[in-house]
């Protein structure tokens, strides 16, 4: 077992005990554990497979291309509108969890199986989605601002591409540009970390934690 991942599950505050059973089904399945994104991922062969995570109001075990599963029994959630490839299944309690445990394997074995098989899912390009008229005014005022965009990763552009064109009001969608401005100059995403602390800016390497220990 890989030590990061105790570490990581002794720490936790909540679902540790949810976690702790999703990893020994997850294990059974006969994968790697390795400890990326600072959370449990588990490869086969290299390739990302599946990932358990965990948030205020549920736990989740997340798979890399879900996108491409079958799923029966109806169980996958797309997280955010961003999440073009992985999909989640969520979890509030540990006997949910003991209960899917059959199915959760089978969905990891055809995880599996679209990796062995060199599957890819077919991913919307950034040129595809629209810039509102209201961004592209921003970028006519502050050159810089269009730069430090365009800069921004491809995953991280379509991110606030679509949380700028969600709102109907022309005025809600200025708003959230400007909100989101400094951010854009920074070089952070829509739901990047922004601590201040972390030393793979603009990723977030759990500098956060510290702050979240003195409080």
């Amino acid at each position: 077992m890989n030590q990061d991942v105790n570490t990581y599950l002794n720490s936790l505050k909540k679902w540790q005990t949810e976690l702790t059973k999703l990893r020994e089904i997850v294990l059974e399945c006969a994968l790697n554990e390795t400890f990326k994104w600072m959370h449990p991922c588990y490869t086969d062969n290299g390739k990302n497979i599946v990932l358990i995570h965990e948030f205020k109001n549920y736990c989740a075990l997340l798979f890399h291309k879900g996108a491409l599963l079958k799923d029966p029994e109806k169980l996958l959630v797309q997280q955010t509108e961003n999440m073009q490839s992985a999909r989640q299944i969520r979890f509030t309690s540990l006997s949910e969890i003991e209960e899917l445990k059959s199915t959760i394997k089978a969905y990891i074995k055809e995880a599996i199986e679209i990796e062995t098989f060199g599957k890819h899912v077919e991913k919307k390009k950034t040129s595809a989605f629209n810039r509102p008229k209201e961004l592209e005014q921003k970028f006519k005022e502050n050159p810089a601002f269009e730069k430090a965009f365009d800069n921004l990763t491809a995953g991280r552009q379509r991110g606030y591409l679509l949380h700028f064109d969600k709102p109907k009001q022309s005025k809600t969608k200025m708003s959230r540009i400007e909100k989101n401005m400094e951010r854009i100059m920074d070089g952070y995403g829509l739901n990047d970390c922004v601590c201040g602390l972390s030393e793979r800016k603009p990723n977030c390497d759990g500098s956060h934690k510290q702050l979240e220990k003195k409080e």
